[in-house]
């Protein structure tokens, strides 16, 4: 028992720190860079502070790896494993490495807590989405962050509202399968999901409205960065790292799990995602689109009130995902990360991106997934274009 409570003491005192000084320190640095003429510096900027941040973490690694697995449930490991992370997350972003002086001990200590949560877990061992998202307990209010810049918060509390609405849109959908597209509810499903989408594009919309480009992209983006964790590099957190919105896809038939590059990415993002997340997603690979069911059923049935009604409300919906997919890459990723990405030094593009490859790779990689989300009339991707045209035909 009084082991229990020890394990708890040394988990919240590092929560009480990520919650507070941790959020000044990163703070007073982004800062220190944002008042330079080239705010993507941080070389030599700050290293009393970033020394500060080193050491503090370090005194509650040292403290919970002496400690030892508890085992506090999967809740309360996932959200150490979060702050272990956000910890992890600050060093790469202010360039604190392990080969920087004083801090080979203090980051191999943390990779090592970092691993065995992951490991236990099931996780990725690092910060995902969901530890500043769907998964981010405030208290008092407050919930984490890097830093107490509004730029961050914005960013955060619009991110988890877009998710909560994907995968309010990913249930509505998921229940019409045991049901079948023919039955009279199957409309009133599809309709909530498009409800769902809505909100999603209308969130979006706002977000752009109001969030600074040039402290997002010096500010926030930063700490979103691919980071080593014992001998292995793991990609940055990616907004789309849950199971909904790729539910959508699969379940509207819009991407093909059989298609390499779309299959690729459903690999990677596994242990990304929360654990009940990635068996849904297991699940929903193995189903039968709901296009593809339209289109079996297409011929004896387009003159049937319940095809035409089903039919047309689907294409709404394929149009909803098809929007907010090009809202969020025509204005997110155009407007905040590319078009400021043009400004920078040579030296300062390297790892802008949170999944690793050079920007004009995933430019590329985002534009295919944006047109096949939108079913775009493109010849070189596997596109559905021409099923939604003849599905549209014989509605119209």
């Amino acid at each position: 028992m009084q082991h229990a409570q020890k394990a708890q003491s040394n988990t919240e005192a590092f929560d009480d720190w990520v919650r507070s000084g941790f959020v000044a320190l990163n703070t007073a640095l982004e800062d220190l860079y944002f008042d330079q003429e080239n705010r993507a510096n941080v070389a030599g900027v700050g290293d009393e502070v970033k020394a500060q941040l080193v050491a503090e973490g370090w005194e509650y690694i040292r403290a919970l790896l002496e400690e030892g697995n508890t085992d506090e449930g999967f809740d309360a490991g996932f959200d150490l494993l979060g702050n272990v992370g956000l910890f992890m997350g600050a060093c790469r972003r202010h360039e604190v490495t392990e080969s920087s002086s004083g801090a080979a001990e203090p980051l191999r200590d943390t990779s090592a807590l970092a691993l065995q949560l992951g490991a236990s877990l099931g996780v990725a061992p690092r910060f995902a989405t969901s530890h500043l998202t769907t998964h981010n307990r405030a208290v008092r209010g407050s919930y984490r962050m890097f830093t107490s810049l509004e730029a961050e918060a914005l960013f955060l509390e619009y991110n988890t509202r877009a998710i909560l609405a994907y995968k309010r849109a990913a249930d509505a959908i998921v229940r019409v399968l045991p049901m079948g597209v023919s039955h009279p509810v199957a409309c009133d499903l599809l309709t909530t999901a498009k409800q769902a989408l809505d909100d999603v594009i209308r969130n979006n919309a706002a977000l752009f409205d109001v969030l600074d480009i040039d402290r997002f992209f010096y500010c926030v983006r930063p700490y979103y960065k691919p980071y080593r964790v014992g001998l292995h590099e793991y990609r940055g957190a990616n907004a789309g790292d849950f199971a909904g919105i790729n539910e959508i896809d699969v379940l509207l038939g819009l991407c093909q799990p059989e298609n390499l590059s779309y299959s690729q990415l459903l690999v990677e993002k596994f242990l990304f995602m929360m654990p009940e997340d990635q068996q849904r997603l297991r699940d929903c690979m193995r189903r039968r689109s709901l296009l593809d069911q339209l289109l079996d059923e297409l011929e004896r049935s387009k003159s049937e009130p319940w095809f035409r009604r089903v039919a047309t409300t689907f294409l709404t919906l394929c149009e909803a995902h098809g929007e907010a997919a090009k809202q969020h890459h025509d204005q997110l990723v155009e407007r905040f990360i590319s078009r400021p990405s043009d400004s920078l030094p040579e030296e300062n593009l390297t790892n802008i991106t949170a999944s690793g490859p050079p920007l004009h790779v995933m430019l590329s990689s985002l534009e295919k997934l944006r047109d096949l989300r939108s079913a775009a009339d493109r010849d070189d991707i596997p596109s559905r274009y021409l099923d939604l045209s003849r599905l549209r035909a014989a509605v119209s």
